[in-house]
């Protein structure tokens, strides 16, 4: 039986429109708590056409979430110096976006900015990206850790933080376990770029 109230999912849904007119340089959150499963699993169907939304989902709390154009600046140059590091480097990748990752027997799922498959395809990736504008809501780290997924780098204030996954638990590390020889310090410098195209240049005369 749903547990989201009439109210809660016209909100929801008024949050999608809101979402769709609003100034592109401005980000939302919206939390729906008391959120089933199923509900769970309504709500990615009702958003799957929708570009911008991403849900995030842990123990019956969902977040809802708008980006900015700011975010997705920075999360389309973290993509792309990335992948120039891995043609750079000969490794072979799996991009997968902002798949959706979920899993009902942990009753958690997220859908991460940029999420990557290092050397062959896996149902959880090795690698997820997450920007940061808006703080609060729902702790992005417990649900990685639920899934296991090897390294979570967050970029945060103009700063790229790195997590790596040992014994069951995150640890913040100056330098990837995925990556060892990736410059993180001279890759963090173009991440705000507002030309793209030069930094991804400069970027790899340098590596």
């Amino acid at each position: 039986m749903s547990l989201i109230t009439p109210t809660q999912l016209q909100h929801f849904q008024g949050f999608i429109d809101l979402a769709k007119s609003k100034e592109s340089n401005s980000e939302s959150i919206f939390i729906i708590n008391n959120v089933i499963w199923q509900d769970y699993e309504k709500l990615l169907e009702i958003t799957s056409d929708e570009s911008g939304i991403l849900l995030k989902y842990s123990q019956g709390h969902l977040q809802v979430m708008s980006p900015s154009s700011r975010h997705e600046i920075y999360k389309e140059n973290i993509g792309i110096l990335l992948e120039c590091y891995f043609l750079a480097k000969k490794i072979r990748f799996y991009s997968l976006g902002s798949t959706t990752f979920h899993s009902q027997s942990l009753s958690c799922g997220i859908e991460p900015d940029k999420s990557y498959c290092i050397n062959s395809r896996k149902d959880i990736p090795d690698l997820a990206i997450e920007v940061i504008i808006t703080h609060g809501g729902i702790n992005s780290l417990e649900i990685y850790k639920a899934l296991e997924v090897t390294e979570v780098w967050f970029w945060e204030e103009e700063k790229l933080t790195v997590y790596v996954l040992q014994n069951q638990e995150y640890i913040q590390a100056n330098q990837s376990s995925l990556f060892p020889d990736l410059p993180l310090e001279l890759f963090a410098t173009y991440i705000p770029s507002d030309e793209p195209f030069d930094a991804v240049l400069e970027f790899s005369n340098q590596i």
